[in-house]
């Protein structure tokens, strides 16, 4: 125990009064003395150290604490711009394979409660962020960040420059890296795991995707509930392809009076036909679409035989099945504030986007047309296809950025699934166009 005492006199009276005209030699008889010992205990700081390591394969090593779960990580290192949200960031399968860095410096404020979920579990590799809130305060809070990343077994660090971080991943693009609070190993074994793997080429769907076909019933709650839309007479039966689905999707869908069942990735197209449904929903996902051309041949099958509506994952598969490529972005869309046009109306929608690829419209069929694109970088963010009933947004329209900007896309879903329904069989497919929104 290190210890260090120290000893210090005065006079009383001239503390009660300092102006007395005591003689020096008086006052020397009524000094009292105090003994003040200060100790460090046994010596730990009232803070916690740096226990953890980011090792990017660019040889980069950012010094951190854990909060979460501890041990040794490999993903791909994104930022997300987003403010808030960020308990549906966590549980967005699109992150699966990802350490997702928030831009935000101020994280864990608001707690964690359970009705922000977008799927029942965290997919993401980790979280990385500048300042770890110390305390919580909201309404809805029922426990702290750092105790729900531990029950989920998700790593999570904090007190790094993620400025300087997310400057590196906007000139260098998207890295891998490594995060480890195992201090055996040491940095050039965790700079050889980050460079010997790859997030490209691996179907990350098959890993968030359920297992076996369910119903799906939730609406958006009441009080959460903002259209003013009529929810029309007719009940249109839905097919909604999970590759890594957000709840709030399902949700929207079934607010606007939709019977969906949902299925597992690998679902074969022929099964989905069988039910006769009046649309099919490809939704958002993790990764690579290039990695899994089985759920590109499932969406060949299904595109001009009932109308479809791609989201993200959903949208870029609709594209390779549509005879397009996709390429992989430098850094890739992350964030609840991407400007985006709709061509139709010129219109401009504050977005939230999650993709690490994007379709290629130049490498596009004739007839296919790019509805919306992001302001930020001018990549295709929409198409549509009229002759085959088709519409797909590469962005989240069920999300709430704007607060509801893009919430008209699923009104438009709707009315295609309705026009296909009262089409007679003598009109012709090419007659059909895709329906969006006066108010988008």
């Amino acid at each position: 125990m290190a210890t260090k005492a120290l000893s210090f006199a005065f006079s009383l009276n001239d503390l009660s009064n300092p102006f007395s005209s005591t003689s020096p030699r008086a006052a020397a008889a009524k000094v009292s003395i105090f003994a003040v010992r200060c100790s460090s205990g046994n010596g730990e700081r009232p803070w916690k150290n740096s226990d953890a390591r980011l090792v990017l394969e660019d040889g980069s090593i950012w010094n951190a604490k854990s909060f979460g779960a501890s041990g040794t990580q490999v993903g791909e290192v994104v930022f997300n711009t987003s403010l808030t949200g960020y308990q549906e960031i966590l549980t967005d399968p699109s992150y699966a394979g990802q350490f997702v860095l928030m831009t935000n410096p101020h994280i864990g404020n608001t707690g964690i409660n359970f009705d922000d979920e977008e799927s029942i579990q965290c997919f993401l590799a980790g979280l990385v962020i500048r300042s770890l809130s110390i305390s919580t305060s909201n309404w809805r809070c029922t426990k702290d960040l750092g105790d729900y990343l531990a029950e989920r077994n998700i790593m999570g660090i904090y007190d790094v420059d993620t400025r300087a971080i997310t400057r590196r991943l906007r000139q260098d693009g998207s890295l891998i890296g490594v995060l480890s609070t195992d201090n055996s190993k040491s940095d050039e074994e965790l700079l050889n795991m980050s460079k010997s793997w790859d997030i490209v080429g691996v179907d990350l769907i098959s890993g968030v995707s359920c297992t076996t076909p369910y119903e799906w019933v939730d609406k958006t709650k009441q009080e959460w509930e903002f259209s003013s839309s009529k929810v029309p007479g007719d009940t249109f039966h839905v097919v909604a392809y999970d590759f890594g689905i957000k709840h709030n999707i399902l949700r929207r869908l079934a607010s606007y009076g939709c019977k969906i069942t949902v299925v597992p990735s690998t679902w074969p197209a022929s099964e989905t036909l069988k039910m006769n449904p009046d649309g099919v929903l490809f939704s958002n996902g993790p990764g690579d679409p290039s990695a899994v051309p089985y759920a590109v041949e499932t969406v060949k099958n299904i595109i001009g035989k009932v109308p479809v509506f791609g989201i993200c994952m959903g949208h870029q598969l609709l594209g390779q099945a549509l005879g397009g490529k996709t390429f992989k972005m430098k850094f890739g869309h992350h964030g609840g504030n991407h400007p985006v046009r709709n061509l139709r109306t010129g219109h401009v929608e504050i977005s939230a986007q999650n993709h690490n690829y994007a379709v290629d419209p130049t490498t596009l069929p004739e007839g296919v047309e790019v509805t919306h694109i992001n302001l930020n970088d001018g990549s295709c963010a929409g198409l549509a296809f009229p002759a085959q009933r088709l519409v797909s947004l590469q962005y989240h329209p069920e999300a709430s950025p704007g607060p509801h900007d893009s919430d008209y896309a699923f009104r438009g879903f709707i009315e295609l699934m309705k026009q296909e329904k009262n089409r007679t069989p003598k009109e012709s497919l090419h007659q059909l166009s895709t329906v969006h929104a006066l108010d988008a």
